[in-house]
Order: C-alpha cells, then sequence, then structure tokens
C-alpha cells in the first residue's frame, strides 16, 4: 500500500503496465499525425481513424509492412526512396511500419480473442 503526505493511499504500482514509462509521447503524437495525414481517400472521401479495426489481411499488413521497411532502410543508408505518394521521408516510412505492425498484430490477436471465447 503506498500513502501519500495527504493521507490519501493507492495499492502498489508493481504488477501493473506503465504506459506512461513504455511509450513516447511524442512518437504517438507523430504516428497520430500520419494516421489523420493518411485518412483522405482517392476521390476525396475521409475514412475514419479506426477504419483499419474493420479488418485488413494479414498478408496486405504484411506486405506492405516490408515496404516501409524497405523505405527505412534505404533512407538509413542514404539513399532517396518514393512511394506512389511521391518521395518518402524517414518519419513517414517509420510511421508506415508501424502503422502496419499494429495492424498485423491487432488481427492476431483479435484471432486469438475470438478463439478464447
Amino acid at each position: 500500500m503506498r500513502q501519500f503526505n495527504t493521507g490519501a493511499t493507492r495499492d502498489v504500482v508493481e504488477g501493473k503496465l506503465s504506459y506512461v514509462k513504455g511509450l513516447s509521447p511524442i512518437s504517438l503524437r507523430r504516428y497520430m499525425q500520419y494516421l489523420d495525414s493518411s485518412r483522405v481517400q482517392v476521390g476525396g472521401n475521409t475514412r475514419g481513424f479506426d477504419n483499419w479495426k474493420k479488418g485488413i489481411d494479414e498478408d496486405v499488413y504484411l506486405d506492405s509492412m516490408f515496404r516501409h521497411v524497405m523505405d527505412v532502410w534505404l533512407l538509413f543508408d542514404g539513399y532517396n526512396t518514393n512511394d506512389n505518394h511521391g518521395e518518402v521521408d524517414l518519419e513517414t516510412a517509420l510511421c508506415g511500419v508501424i502503422f502496419n505492425a499494429m495492424g498485423f498484430l491487432h488481427e492476431v490477436l483479435d484471432v486469438e480473442e475470438d478463439n478464447d471465447e
């Protein structure tokens, strides 16, 4: 039990996940900016931030993630790289890796959750 100078008490923090310590707010903010910039589709329609949760095949995530990893690798080695939208910068490529890894993981965990029911 933790007790504070004010007299307030809380249980211990051991065994609890610490999102504040485990995640980077500047990385999350940049990732959300990436998601926002990716919401406008060809034709001008805007999809919701959570559109990807409707389900994307794992092989699509893997293929896209590998393209973004290649962009990161090329940029890291000092080369320029382009995709179907034009020149790619390192932040955008890294956000693409995160998006695809998170989506892939979501699909894997979603299947596990379904199997646990």
